[in-house]
């Protein structure tokens, strides 16, 4: 029996052959593919520390942060989560310096397979986390974009035809089959030629690049069998979650007694148990 205690944090991947996983709990990394197999327990100590000031809070919210920082902090703004909507430009950003370093930079525009076929938008460098996050098994940029704002636009607009949302209890049941993701960018640009030529009159032609030769991205996640039911576990609900790893997928860890979000607890202080 191996016993650590801390708070959770988004666990770090690796893209090889099959994506690595490594939690911090403790102060100390651990590899979480080496638990695949084993009998785990994370148990929930009661106290929630905010993920971005550390303040202790009786409630969590927007994964991990106390209610002054979701009130206050950009990363927190509705504009995050619908990047159409951006702000900046019209002087009421929470935080235009932060907004100049994480909005303000290169973003790329995907198609990946997730739980189906889903456009979505990620920072450049964020690429391949995001796709690994999400559960993605394939993935290819269609288009690098000035800004995040631009992205956002953009997405919209395929979204109309492709979807932007992954279905999450289907995606941890199990791989979807195979798509030819190029042939759906190509449908994709054909359906969305009039609107895509919209955004580049009105935002300028050089702040949008389509990518016609990208590499596509294919991932592996380490699993040892997929559930046939998927019931999340709550450390809201139950303080105590036990059961056998059987595999990890997107920020899930998949038990034989049902799936933890890790990203959704983060900042929960826990500690961890691993029995072979």
């Amino acid at each position: 029996m191996t016993d650590w205690h801390g708070c959770l944090r988004k666990m770090q991947t690796e893209l090889s052959d099959t994506v690595r996983y490594t939690l911090t709990a403790g102060g100390e990394e651990h590899c979480v593919n080496d638990w695949l197999g084993q009998s785990l327990q994370l148990k929930f100590a009661g106290a929630i520390h905010c993920v971005a000031c550390d303040r202790l809070t009786k409630k969590s919210f927007n994964q991990g942060y106390c209610f002054p920082c979701l009130r206050k902090l950009a990363a927190c703004d509705s504009c995050i989560v619908s990047p159409e909507k951006c702000h900046l430009a019209e002087g009421t950003c929470r935080e235009p310096d932060w907004a100049e370093t994480h909005c303000q930079v290169p973003h790329i525009v995907y198609l990946s397979n997730t739980s189906s076929v889903k456009v979505g938008i990620t920072r450049e460098t964020q690429l391949p986390t995001r796709w690994i996050d999400q559960g993605a098994t394939q993935a290819k940029p269609i288009a690098r974009v000035a800004t995040r704002h631009y992205s956002g636009l953009l997405e919209v607009l395929c979204a109309k035809e492709v979807g932007d949302r992954t279905a999450w209890q289907t995606m941890l049941k199990g791989n979807g089959a195979p798509q030819d993701l190029e042939q759906i960018r190509q449908q994709l640009m054909s359906s969305c030629e009039h609107g895509i030529a919209d955004l580049t009159l009105n935002y300028g032609a050089a702040s949008f690049e389509f990518l016609e030769d990208a590499d596509e991205t294919w991932i592996d996640y380490p699993v040892l069998s997929w559930p046939e039911k998927v019931k999340a576990h709550n450390f809201d609900k139950q303080a105590s979650v036990e059961g056998t790893l059987m595999g990890i997928k997107g920020q899930y860890l998949m038990l034989d007694t049902g799936v933890l979000n890790i990203r959704k607890f983060g900042g929960y202080e826990v500690e961890i148990k691993v029995a072979a």
